[in-house]
């Protein structure tokens, strides 16, 4: 192998080499953040963990003066629920009421309405569909009508 190849080729090598080690601290890195990441997660699930158990705590500790009152504090919220009970209950007739009060309003605008119609009908209202086709001329009627005037004029 010539001199010059043989150089070529050692730094060829030397490239190949030097791009495997890259890849590989770049790999090393990213296995190393994987780490770092898992540890953080770790904490964070430790820390959960904590105030868990710090609740726990807070809930025997109110259980054990729960016990020293005698139970008067239970009578309290005890009642205080019934009263939020009742107001619920409140609410919910209030709630009826207005949906009645609604619904009777609807029929009323229903009724008014329908006493309109009537009215229209009754003065045989012109324009568009022609109220309720007064007696024979419907819009067809009118058409054929008109076509017959037509001729007739140009007669």
């Amino acid at each position: 192998m010539k001199a010059k190849n043989m150089v070529r080729d050692h730094a060829g090598k030397e490239r190949k080499r030097e791009r495997a080690r890259a890849e590989e601290r770049e790999r090393e890195g990213e296995r190393e953040r994987e780490r770092e990441r898992e540890r953080e997660r770790e904490r964070e699930r430790e820390r959960e963990r904590e105030r868990e158990r710090e609740q726990e705590r807070e809930k025997e500790r109110e259980r054990e003066r729960e016990r020293e009152t005698g139970g008067v504090r239970e009578r309290e919220r005890e009642s205080e629920r019934e009263r939020e009970r009742e107001r619920k209950r409140e609410r919910e007739r209030e709630r009826e009421r207005e949906r009645k009060r609604e619904r009777e309003r609807e029929r009323e605008r229903e009724r008014e309405r329908e006493r309109e119609r009537e009215r229209e009908r009754e003065r045989g209202g012109g324009g568009g569909a022609r109220g309720t086709r007064d007696g024979i001329w419907t819009a067809r009627a009118r058409a054929g009508l008109r076509t017959m005037m037509r001729m007739l004029g140009r007669s």
